[in-house]
Protein backbone atom coordinates (compact mmCIF):
# COMPACT_ATOMS: atom_id res chain seq x y z
CA UNK A 1 0.00 0.00 0.00
CA UNK A 2 2.89 2.33 0.27
CA UNK A 3 2.91 2.82 -3.50
CA UNK A 4 -0.98 3.82 -3.35
CA UNK A 5 -2.62 6.90 -3.44
CA UNK A 6 -3.15 8.96 -0.63
CA UNK A 7 -6.74 9.58 0.76
CA UNK A 8 -8.81 12.97 -0.77
CA UNK A 9 -8.08 14.90 2.61
CA UNK A 10 -4.31 14.50 1.82
CA UNK A 11 -4.19 16.10 -1.23
CA UNK A 12 -2.26 19.81 -0.99
CA UNK A 13 -1.58 18.66 3.11
CA UNK A 14 2.16 18.99 2.80
CA UNK A 15 1.86 22.86 2.38
CA UNK A 16 -1.11 23.45 4.86
CA UNK A 17 0.56 21.86 7.08
CA UNK A 18 4.10 24.02 7.03
CA UNK A 19 1.74 27.07 6.62
CA UNK A 20 -0.45 26.28 9.84
CA UNK A 21 1.03 23.02 11.91
CA UNK A 22 1.57 23.99 15.49
CA UNK A 23 1.10 28.29 15.05
CA UNK A 24 -1.22 28.76 18.13
CA UNK A 25 -2.05 32.46 19.97
CA UNK A 26 -2.84 31.29 23.01
CA UNK A 27 -1.96 29.68 26.32
CA UNK A 28 -1.94 26.17 25.75
CA UNK A 29 -0.88 22.65 27.46
CA UNK A 30 -0.47 19.14 26.60
CA UNK A 31 0.54 16.28 28.15
CA UNK A 32 0.99 12.55 26.75
CA UNK A 33 1.56 9.64 28.82
CA UNK A 34 2.02 6.46 26.64
CA UNK A 35 2.36 2.84 28.46
CA UNK A 36 3.12 -0.43 27.22
CA UNK A 37 0.03 -1.77 28.32
CA UNK A 38 -1.67 -0.13 25.67
CA UNK A 39 -3.30 2.55 27.99
CA UNK A 40 -2.44 6.31 27.31
CA UNK A 41 -3.64 9.78 28.91
CA UNK A 42 -3.70 13.08 26.37
CA UNK A 43 -4.35 16.45 28.74
CA UNK A 44 -4.78 19.78 26.79
CA UNK A 45 -5.55 22.62 28.12
CA UNK A 46 -6.56 26.46 26.53
CA UNK A 47 -7.00 29.78 28.24
CA UNK A 48 -9.62 31.71 25.68
CA UNK A 49 -11.75 34.84 26.86
CA UNK A 50 -10.32 34.42 30.73
CA UNK A 51 -12.25 31.28 30.31
CA UNK A 52 -10.01 27.87 30.43
CA UNK A 53 -10.75 25.20 28.07
CA UNK A 54 -9.51 21.77 28.64
CA UNK A 55 -9.83 18.09 26.90
CA UNK A 56 -8.84 14.85 28.74
CA UNK A 57 -8.45 12.12 26.51
CA UNK A 58 -7.97 8.16 27.48
CA UNK A 59 -6.42 6.08 24.77
CA UNK A 60 -6.37 2.31 24.90
CA UNK A 61 -5.00 0.37 22.37
CA UNK A 62 -5.68 -3.41 21.96
CA UNK A 63 -4.25 -5.63 18.78
CA UNK A 64 -6.12 -3.97 16.08
CA UNK A 65 -8.88 -2.28 18.50
CA UNK A 66 -8.40 1.27 19.16
CA UNK A 67 -10.79 3.32 21.99
CA UNK A 68 -10.40 7.04 22.33
CA UNK A 69 -12.85 9.05 24.84
CA UNK A 70 -12.62 12.34 25.28
CA UNK A 71 -14.00 14.56 28.05
CA UNK A 72 -13.77 18.02 27.55
CA UNK A 73 -14.67 21.17 30.10
CA UNK A 74 -18.54 21.17 29.69
CA UNK A 75 -18.51 17.32 30.61
CA UNK A 76 -19.26 15.83 27.03
CA UNK A 77 -18.02 12.70 26.08
CA UNK A 78 -16.77 11.60 22.87
CA UNK A 79 -15.68 8.15 22.16
CA UNK A 80 -14.01 6.69 19.09
CA UNK A 81 -14.12 2.75 18.61
CA UNK A 82 -11.27 1.86 15.95
CA UNK A 83 -11.44 -1.69 14.15
CA UNK A 84 -7.69 -2.02 11.81
CA UNK A 85 -7.71 -4.68 9.16
CA UNK A 86 -11.50 -5.82 10.41
CA UNK A 87 -11.49 -6.53 6.23
CA UNK A 88 -8.24 -6.33 4.32
CA UNK A 89 -7.03 -2.97 3.80
CA UNK A 90 -9.70 -1.88 5.76
CA UNK A 91 -10.66 -0.20 8.66
CA UNK A 92 -14.16 0.91 10.24
CA UNK A 93 -15.11 3.76 13.73
CA UNK A 94 -17.83 4.29 14.95
CA UNK A 95 -17.82 7.50 17.20
CA UNK A 96 -20.56 9.11 19.54
CA UNK A 97 -21.06 11.19 22.07
CA UNK A 98 -22.42 11.67 25.09
CA UNK A 99 -25.26 13.24 26.08
CA UNK A 100 -25.94 13.81 22.02
CA UNK A 101 -28.27 10.60 21.25
CA UNK A 102 -27.69 12.35 17.58
CA UNK A 103 -24.23 12.40 16.65
CA UNK A 104 -23.27 9.15 15.86
CA UNK A 105 -21.21 8.37 12.83
CA UNK A 106 -19.74 5.29 11.08
CA UNK A 107 -16.61 5.72 9.51
CA UNK A 108 -15.28 3.09 6.71
CA UNK A 109 -11.73 3.34 4.96
CA UNK A 110 -10.48 1.24 2.29
CA UNK A 111 -6.87 1.18 1.02
CA UNK A 112 -6.05 -0.15 -2.59
CA UNK A 113 -2.70 -0.18 -4.58
CA UNK A 114 -4.39 2.35 -6.97
CA UNK A 115 -7.36 3.73 -4.64
CA UNK A 116 -8.00 5.24 -1.45
CA UNK A 117 -11.31 5.32 -0.46
CA UNK A 118 -13.70 7.36 2.86
CA UNK A 119 -16.83 7.09 3.73
CA UNK A 120 -18.89 7.90 6.56
CA UNK A 121 -22.80 7.97 7.49
CA UNK A 122 -24.82 9.62 10.53
CA UNK A 123 -26.58 6.84 12.43
CA UNK A 124 -29.83 8.65 12.51
CA UNK A 125 -33.17 8.39 10.62
CA UNK A 126 -31.81 11.26 8.53
CA UNK A 127 -28.06 11.00 8.39
CA UNK A 128 -25.25 13.11 6.86
CA UNK A 129 -23.25 11.15 4.02
CA UNK A 130 -20.10 11.73 3.25
CA UNK A 131 -17.88 10.28 0.47
CA UNK A 132 -14.37 10.89 -0.72
CA UNK A 133 -11.99 8.72 -3.37
CA UNK A 134 -8.73 8.92 -4.28
CA UNK A 135 -6.95 6.97 -7.63
CA UNK A 136 -3.29 6.74 -8.96
CA UNK A 137 -0.58 6.02 -6.88
CA UNK A 138 2.53 7.72 -4.15
CA UNK A 139 3.25 10.37 -7.18
CA UNK A 140 0.08 11.24 -8.73
CA UNK A 141 -3.55 11.39 -7.49
CA UNK A 142 -6.90 12.27 -8.69
CA UNK A 143 -9.66 12.60 -6.41
CA UNK A 144 -13.10 13.86 -5.10
CA UNK A 145 -15.05 13.97 -1.78
CA UNK A 146 -18.95 15.09 -1.41
CA UNK A 147 -21.46 15.43 1.19
CA UNK A 148 -24.97 15.02 1.15
CA UNK A 149 -27.97 15.82 4.08
CA UNK A 150 -30.52 13.44 3.72
CA UNK A 151 -32.94 15.97 5.87
CA UNK A 152 -32.74 18.87 3.66
CA UNK A 153 -31.84 16.91 0.26
CA UNK A 154 -29.05 18.95 -0.12
CA UNK A 155 -25.46 18.84 -0.81
CA UNK A 156 -23.04 20.02 2.05
CA UNK A 157 -19.78 19.72 0.02
CA UNK A 158 -18.34 18.62 -3.41
CA UNK A 159 -14.65 19.35 -3.80
CA UNK A 160 -12.20 17.80 -6.22
CA UNK A 161 -8.42 17.64 -6.63
CA UNK A 162 -4.79 16.43 -8.09
CA UNK A 163 -2.02 16.38 -6.21
CA UNK A 164 1.72 15.33 -7.17
CA UNK A 165 4.02 14.42 -5.71
CA UNK A 166 8.03 14.05 -5.62
CA UNK A 167 10.92 13.88 -3.56
CA UNK A 168 11.68 17.42 -3.90
CA UNK A 169 8.59 19.09 -3.98
CA UNK A 170 4.73 18.34 -4.11
CA UNK A 171 2.01 20.58 -5.79
CA UNK A 172 -2.21 20.54 -5.81
CA UNK A 173 -4.59 21.84 -7.13
CA UNK A 174 -8.01 21.53 -5.52
CA UNK A 175 -11.86 22.98 -6.53
CA UNK A 176 -13.29 23.55 -3.23
CA UNK A 177 -16.58 25.21 -1.69
CA UNK A 178 -19.42 23.33 -4.35
CA UNK A 179 -17.03 25.01 -7.31
CA UNK A 180 -16.87 28.70 -5.64
CA UNK A 181 -12.67 28.19 -4.98
CA UNK A 182 -9.76 27.30 -6.73
CA UNK A 183 -6.78 26.72 -4.45
CA UNK A 184 -3.08 25.99 -5.84
CA UNK A 185 -0.19 25.19 -3.19
CA UNK A 186 3.20 24.07 -4.26
CA UNK A 187 5.73 22.97 -1.50
CA UNK A 188 9.62 22.81 -2.23
CA UNK A 189 12.61 20.77 -0.11
CA UNK A 190 15.39 22.96 -0.53
CA UNK A 191 17.42 21.12 0.86
CA UNK A 192 17.14 18.24 3.99
CA UNK A 193 17.20 21.37 6.61
CA UNK A 194 14.94 23.97 4.59
CA UNK A 195 11.27 23.76 3.07
CA UNK A 196 9.35 26.79 1.30
CA UNK A 197 5.69 26.44 0.83
CA UNK A 198 3.10 28.61 -0.80
CA UNK A 199 -1.04 28.41 -1.35
CA UNK A 200 -3.05 30.71 -3.84
CA UNK A 201 -7.09 30.60 -3.74
CA UNK A 202 -8.97 32.66 -6.08
CA UNK A 203 -13.36 33.20 -5.53
CA UNK A 204 -14.91 33.04 -8.77
CA UNK A 205 -17.85 34.93 -7.14
CA UNK A 206 -16.14 37.91 -6.39
CA UNK A 207 -13.07 37.37 -8.10
CA UNK A 208 -10.94 37.79 -5.15
CA UNK A 209 -7.58 36.35 -4.72
CA UNK A 210 -5.57 35.78 -1.50
CA UNK A 211 -2.56 34.00 -1.05
CA UNK A 212 -0.05 33.05 1.69
CA UNK A 213 3.67 31.84 1.95
CA UNK A 214 5.98 30.49 4.23
CA UNK A 215 9.13 28.63 4.95
CA UNK A 216 10.47 25.88 7.36
CA UNK A 217 14.27 25.60 8.75
CA UNK A 218 15.45 22.99 10.99
CA UNK A 219 18.81 24.97 12.80
CA UNK A 220 19.70 21.76 14.50
CA UNK A 221 18.14 18.31 15.05
CA UNK A 222 16.85 19.67 18.27
CA UNK A 223 15.25 23.35 16.78
CA UNK A 224 12.88 23.81 14.47
CA UNK A 225 11.89 27.72 13.04
CA UNK A 226 9.10 28.52 10.86
CA UNK A 227 7.86 31.79 8.74
CA UNK A 228 4.90 32.97 7.53
CA UNK A 229 3.11 35.77 5.57
CA UNK A 230 -0.05 36.09 3.89
CA UNK A 231 -1.95 39.15 1.73
CA UNK A 232 -3.98 40.21 4.18
CA UNK A 233 -0.34 41.84 6.16
CA UNK A 234 -0.31 39.21 8.63
CA UNK A 235 3.55 38.04 9.49
CA UNK A 236 4.21 35.46 11.92
CA UNK A 237 6.55 33.61 12.94
CA UNK A 238 6.92 30.06 14.91
CA UNK A 239 10.12 28.54 17.27
CA UNK A 240 10.22 24.82 18.78
CA UNK A 241 12.53 23.36 20.48
CA UNK A 242 12.58 19.61 21.36
CA UNK A 243 14.52 19.64 24.78
CA UNK A 244 13.97 16.17 25.48
CA UNK A 245 13.28 13.18 23.10
CA UNK A 246 8.85 13.70 21.84
CA UNK A 247 8.82 17.16 24.27
CA UNK A 248 8.50 19.90 22.67
CA UNK A 249 8.26 23.72 23.84
CA UNK A 250 6.78 26.10 21.04
CA UNK A 251 6.33 29.97 20.76
CA UNK A 252 4.60 31.57 18.45
CA UNK A 253 3.78 35.18 17.36
CA UNK A 254 1.73 36.77 14.59
CA UNK A 255 1.39 40.70 14.01
CA UNK A 256 -0.93 42.26 12.12
CA UNK A 257 1.32 44.89 9.94
CA UNK A 258 -1.93 46.87 8.63
CA UNK A 259 -3.39 47.82 12.11
CA UNK A 260 -0.83 50.06 13.47
CA UNK A 261 -2.21 50.01 16.76
CA UNK A 262 -2.76 45.84 17.18
CA UNK A 263 -0.23 44.46 19.30
CA UNK A 264 1.44 41.09 18.47
CA UNK A 265 -0.28 38.09 19.17
CA UNK A 266 1.77 35.70 21.25
CA UNK A 267 1.21 32.05 21.84
CA UNK A 268 3.07 29.08 24.15
CA UNK A 269 2.56 25.43 23.60
CA UNK A 270 3.75 22.47 25.73
CA UNK A 271 3.88 18.98 25.13
CA UNK A 272 5.33 16.73 26.89
CA UNK A 273 6.28 12.64 27.35
CA UNK A 274 7.56 11.17 29.84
Amino acid sequence: MGNGPAPFSDIGKRAKDLLTKDYNFGHKFSLSVPSSTGLGLVATGLKKDQIFLGDINTIYKSGNTTVDVKVDTYSNVTTKVTLNDILPSAKVAVSFKIPDHKSGKLDVHYLHPHAAIDSSIGLTPTPHLEFSTAIGNKDLSLGAEVGFDTASASFTKCNSGIGLNNHDYSTSIILADKGETLKASYIHFVNPSTTVAAELSHRFSNYENSFIIGSSHLVDPFTLVKTRFSDNGKIAMLYQREWRPKSLITFSAEYDSKVRSASPKLGLALALKP
